[in-house]
C-alpha cells in the first residue's frame, strides 16, 4: 500500500496553459489596471462581512466575469464533430493540442454561448462521466426546435431520457450523449411560432469557408485600427505573431506577414479527391498536413491565387 505522506512528496508538474485563456486573462487584468475609476474608501471600520460583500461587488463592476461549461470527454475530436453535428457547434479557434496528442482545451461556439471541452486527463483527476458512473450535471439549452435535436441527437448515438414532453414553462426533452453528458433541450412558449430560423446552426459542408487568414506588415497597427473600426478582439495564435479573432463568423485569424494577403481556407468531404481535382485543373496542391482539427493542405488555382483545403483528421 502506498504511504499518503510519499504521495504527497511527489513532484508537481505545472501545466501548460491554454494561449487562449492567457491571453483573455491578460486582457482582463489589464483592464481592471486600467481602469480609472476611483474607489471610494471609508475611515469607519467595516465588518468582515461587509468588506467582503463590497470586495465582490466592485470585482463584479471592474472585471467582465463570465460562467463557462468546461466538459471532459472521451475523445475531443470526435466531441467536436458530434457537438457540430447535433447542436450547430463551430470551433471558436484552433484547439490546444498537448505533447502526447491529447486535446487540452477546445472552444465550441454553440448559438452564441461558449462551450469548453477537453480530453481526459487521468492524472489531475479529471474524467468523462462515462468513467465516472453518470452525469451528475445536466446543460439546459434553448432551441427553436427541441423535436429536431432531440431526434437529431439519437440518430447520432444519443441515449433519450424520456419522451419530449409539454410543461407550462415550454416543449422538451433529455439526452445522455455519447460522453456521457446529459443535455436538457427545452422549446420556450411561443418560441417555435415567431422564430423564422433553424433549429441550430448546420454544420459546416463541402465548399464553405471554414477560416480567413489575414497577413499584414504590423499586426500591432492592424490590431489597433480593427479593435476600433469592427470592435474586433484578440487572443494569441499558435504561430509566431499570430492572433486569433474573437468572436467572429467565419473564423478568422491574423499573422505579420509582408504580403499583405487574405488567405482562405475551404472545408471539402473529401480532401484526397478535392486535391486531385486541384491538380486537374491545372492548380498545386501540396500534400496534407496532420493538425489537431484536421487535415490541411496549402493550394494555389491556375492563376496562383493561394487557398487552403481542410478535411477530416483520418
Amino acid at each position: 500500500m502506498t504511504d499518503p505522506f510519499d504521495a504527497l512528496r511527489e513532484p508537481i508538474v505545472p501545466a501548460e496553459p491554454s494561449p487562449q485563456f492567457a491571453g483573455r486573462l491578460r486582457d482582463r487584468l489589464e483592464r481592471a489596471l486600467l481602469d480609472d475609476r476611483g474607489v471610494t474608501m471609508t475611515d469607519t471600520e467595516s465588518t468582515r462581512t461587509g468588506a467582503a460583500r463590497e470586495q465582490r461587488a466592485d470585482l463584479s463592476d471592474r472585471v467582465a466575469m463570465t460562467l463557462t461549461p468546461y466538459l471532459a470527454v472521451s475523445d475531443a475530436p470526435r466531441a467536436i464533430d458530434w457537438y457540430g453535428a447535433v447542436l450547430g457547434a463551430r470551433l471558436r479557434a484552433e484547439p490546444y493540442a498537448m505533447a502526447d496528442g491529447r486535446l487540452g482545451h477546445v472552444e465550441l461556439d454553440v448559438g452564441g454561448s461558449a462551450l469548453f471541452l477537453a480530453d481526459e486527463f487521468p492524472e489531475i483527476d479529471m474524467l468523462a462521466p462515462v468513467h465516472r458512473g453518470g452525469a451528475s450535471t445536466t446543460l439546459h439549452v434553448e432551441v427553436p426546435d427541441v423535436d429536431a435535436v432531440v431526434q437529431r441527437a439519437r440518430e447520432h448515438g444519443a441515449t433519450a431520457v424520456g419522451d419530449v414532453e409539454e410543461h407550462p414553462y415550454g416543449r422538451s426533452g433529455r439526452f445522455d450523449d455519447p460522453f456521457g453528458h446529459r443535455w436538457m433541450i427545452m422549446t420556450p412558449p411561443g418560441r417555435a411560432e415567431v422564430s423564422s430560423e433553424p433549429a441550430v446552426p448546420r454544420p459546416p459542408r463541402h465548399g464553405d469557408i471554414d477560416y480567413i487568414t489575414i497577413a499584414t506588415p504590423d499586426t500591432a497597427l492592424a490590431k489597433e485600427f480593427y479593435g476600433a473600426v469592427l470592435g474586433w478582439r484578440f487572443g494569441p495564435g499558435n504561430v509566431e505573431d499570430g492572433w486569433q479573432i474573437e468572436d467572429v463568423q467565419p473564423m478568422a485569424g491574423m499573422h505579420g506577414s509582408d504580403t499583405g494577403e487574405v488567405t482562405l481556407c475551404f472545408r471539402t468531404d473529401d480532401l484526397d479527391a478535392t486535391l486531385a481535382e486541384v491538380r486537374a485543373q491545372g492548380g498545386n496542391a501540396d500534400e496534407p498536413a496532420d493538425m489537431p482539427y484536421g487535415r490541411l493542405a496549402t493550394c494555389t488555382d491556375n492563376q496562383g491565387r493561394t487557398f487552403y483545403l481542410l478535411g477530416a483528421a483520418e
